[in-house]
């Protein structure tokens, strides 16, 4: 079997997700194995020699579109894989001579949790947003099937993008399972690793670690990424938690970040199956996070979960976390369950499942 994948990006979960699973397939031999898009920054080395690069650097580009779809068809794959959602959108053009898979990686950033879930009366999200979801249902609608990491995603795109339930398939997100390490004494070197943009919540985040009594006065915080609200979370730390709180940027080795603290803090106000959580699990680490997206069934009963937004919320459970004199514990059954789930074999077994499905006799 052939299976191309495609990306329009060169960072992010989407890319990080599909760099994995190629090498794991490759490494397999039970498919032969193409990536069509940028250089990834992270791993392009696992795929060197399984990879073509082009260019699709917007929706509207139309000739870069064609270029896409002519360099996928010259390599004749019996499946094509669109991994974010420019690629959806252009991988929908082949349908008709290949099956098409895409991953419905998440909303847009202006979707809320309530009106995700559904809630009565919640409010909406912007015009525009709407204008691009329902441009995701018809992209999700055409290709023969929309795999999402969380259950969660499968049930909005089934309800509110009335997209028929036998289109969606679950298939969790692979993730590098390094050795586990769990803490051995108290919760002191905390971390965060995200886009520094609103949704994400750190700026909330440092107000719950602000507040009397949360935050020992030998415990830090580390802040992974880069993004729009870098400088205004650098003030209000540098303000309200002078000293204890470095700035790192965005980084490439994230899963040796996350090895070297003692747990992860992810206060988001949305998310679908967010990579840094299932890389803390392998690892390890005790997880603080938003009851967001799919994010509660990854941490369910392990006492790690918040509602998002509640800051008093987040400060009680970060309070528990320092408090706590064994976050080994949690961290150890959060190793095991990570490497049941997000094991780059189980995931790749799983995609190579829905393709034979979708090209019988392969």
């Amino acid at each position: 079997m052939k299976v191309a994948y495609l990306l329009t990006q060169d960072k992010g979960g989407p890319v990080d997700v599909t760099v994995r699973l190629a090498a794991t397939l490759i490494a397999s031999g039970e498919a032969e194995v193409r990536v069509f898009g940028p250089v990834p920054s992270r791993g392009a080395e696992l795929i060197a020699g399984h990879h073509q690069a082009i260019s699709v650097a917007s929706k509207g580009d139309l000739r870069a579109g064609r270029r896409a779809r002519e360099a996928l068809r010259a390599w004749q794959p019996d499946v094509v894989h669109a991994q974010d959602r420019r690629a959806g959108l252009v991988s929908a053009g082949l349908r008709l001579r290949h099956r098409v898979v895409q991953t419905y990686h998440g909303v847009p950033d202006d979707v809320g949790e309530a009106w995700f879930r559904g809630s009565r009366g919640a409010a909406g999200p912007s015009g525009y947003t709407r204008t691009v979801l329902a441009a995701d249902a018809g992209v999700a609608r055409f290709v023969h099937r929309t795999v999402v990491p969380a259950p969660a995603m499968g049930e909005f795109l089934v309800r509110r993008l009335r997209v028929p339930s036998h289109r969606v398939a679950h298939i969790d997100n692979c993730v590098e399972l390094p050795g586990s390490c769990p803490p051995r004494g108290p919760v002191r070197r905390l971390v965060f690793v995200g886009l520094l943009v609103a949704r994400k919540g750190l700026l909330s985040l440092l107000d719950a670690l602000a507040m009397p009594g949360v935050m020992p006065s030998d415990a830090s915080l580390t802040v992974i990424g880069d993004g729009p609200l870098r400088a205004a979370a650098q003030e209000q730390a540098a303000r309200d938690l002078a000293g204890r709180v470095e700035f790192l940027g965005f980084r490439t080795d994230v899963p040796e970040q996350l090895r070297r603290h003692d747990a992860l803090v992810l206060p988001s106000t949305m998310e679908q199956q967010p990579l840094v959580v299932a890389e803390a699990m392998a690892a390890g680490k005790p997880v603080v996070a938003t009851d967001t997206g799919g994010v509660g069934d990854m941490l369910a009963d392990s006492g790690g979960l918040v509602a998002a937004g509640d800051v008093a919320g987040l400060a009680a459970r970060l309070a528990a976390l320092f408090a706590d004199p064994d976050p080994g514990r949690v961290g150890r059954v959060l190793a095991e369950r990570a490497r049941a789930r997000f094991a780059p074999e189980v995931c790749a077994e799983r995609h190579l499942a829905l393709y034979r499905e979708l090209v019988p006799g392969s």
